[in-house]
């Protein structure tokens, strides 16, 4: 049966599951995580980290090391994941929020 559910269940669905199980471990540390996009052709999926996690040394493997191991192990097609707002993080001008 849960193949089924699987097979009807949408890929971005399944996505933001997984990132639904894990943001409580990331709020606990005092960050956020917010699922931005799924491209379901290529398998990439972007993500916005804050609080915490914008300044914190450890938010690339939390990134890399984390979420997107588990999203590869529990959502077939998942090829990488990335954060929006990186470009921004330690820019000369600009921020990481937008309005």
């Amino acid at each position: 049966m849960g193949s089924e559910t699987e097979a009807t269940e949408s890929f971005e669905n399944r996505v933001a599951k997984v990132v639904e199980i894990i943001r409580p471990a990331i709020q606990a540390d005092e960050g956020d995580i917010f699922l931005r996009a799924v491209d379901e052709e290529t398998g990439k999926v972007s993500v916005e980290l804050v609080g915490a996690c914008v300044t914190c040394p450890a938010s690339t493997a939390t990134l890399k090391d984390g979420l997107e191991r588990i999203l590869k192990q529990r959502v077939e097609g998942v090829t990488s994941v990335e954060h929006v707002g990186e470009e921004l993080l330690g820019a000369s001008e600009g921020t990481a929020v937008s309005l």
